[in-house]
């Protein structure tokens, strides 16, 4: 029996977990040889589950195995993806005996800038790609009628264009798409908008985040994904498993001895029900996070935290 959208999530849900706990490599092979065989998802399930964006990231993961591996895994889907394209291009010719029409207009509301006069790609850039920039591209960014707007699709195409070897065209293209999808989906330069286009020029500029930027060009990550995510699903594999390694070093200094324990009257064992509960509190994430809660029950001895 195929694997449907839900199993999907979960099995994805799965392999995150275990390339993040850091655990044997074996594990996360296993799981990736497990979705080679079984799954064969349709674009709209890769994007639900967002499997393709986690499993491409796979690819320059520090362990070959797992690169080869995952790397195998987005061929498979990226087949089976075009052929489900061409499927339906097929079948549409098939029943209207022309060519499917083109996708209609955004609505007058929200409209989008102009296309490009050219939909192949270019010729790869052959400059200094750690200085490439909207102006030093020679790339007109004014798309659109609204200065505002423009200067985002600048800032995005900066962004995206950051150690990349992708052509101009290309690269504006992409911009374009991404701004308009974030000016449909915060209904104008709102400030949320504005908010969002600085987010995502700050993550596609981090150096330990290469990915972001390719899985965008590439298309892999959809513009109207793109401006949706959020700054978790933003991080790179690298920053999210810096950030495990110090909640678990922070977790573990947090749990040293200490020479003197507050006790509580209001807290309540969940075990024994009596409130004679000693704590402590450790910063265990970062700065700007809630302070964890240690407790030990002084009758029973039961511990939990919280935060």
């Amino acid at each position: 029996m195929p694997m449907d959208e839900r199993e999907l999530g979960q099995r994805v849900k799965a392999l995150t977990k275990c390339v993040a706990a850091n655990e044997p490599p074996e594990n996360a092979i296993k799981l990736l040889e497990t979705l080679k065989k079984d799954a064969s998802p349709t674009e709209e399930m890769l994007r639900a589950t967002r499997a393709g964006v986690f499993v491409g990231k796979l690819r320059s993961n520090a362990n070959k195995d797992i690169a080869r591996a995952a790397s195998e895994l987005v061929s498979k889907w990226k087949k089976l993806v075009e052929q489900e394209k061409s499927s339906k291009l097929q079948k549409s010719k098939v029943g209207s005996g022309s060519p499917a029409p083109a996708p209609a207009s955004a609505p007058a509301s929200s409209p989008a800038p102009p296309p490009s006069s050219s939909g192949t790609s270019g010729a790869k850039y052959k400059g200094d790609v750690e200085k490439r920039k909207y102006e030093t591209d020679n790339v007109n960014v004014k798309r659109t009628e609204s200065s505002v707007r423009n200067s985002c699709i600048g800032l995005i195409y900066n962004g995206l264009a950051y150690r990349s070897t992708a052509s101009e065209s290309d690269v504006i293209n992409r911009a374009i798409a991404v701004e308009n999808a974030a000016f449909v989906k915060f209904k104008g330069e709102t400030p949320d908008y504005k908010k969002k286009m600085r987010s995502l020029f700050t993550n596609l500029k981090n150096k330990s985040n290469r990915e972001l930027g390719k899985s965008v060009l590439s298309g892999e990550i959809s513009a109207e994904k793109f401006v949706v995510m959020t700054d978790d699903e933003l991080k790179s594999e690298e920053q999210r498993k810096k950030e495990l390694e110090l909640e678990r070093e922070n977790m573990k200094m947090a749990q040293v001895p200490q020479e003197q324990k507050s006790i509580s009257e209001s807290l309540e064992c969940g075990r024994c029900k009596k409130k004679q509960v000693s704590y402590t509190q450790a910063q265990t994430r970062a700065a700007d996070e809630p302070m964890t809660t240690f407790c030990e029950c002084m009758a029973c001895g039961h511990r939990w935290k919280f935060s």
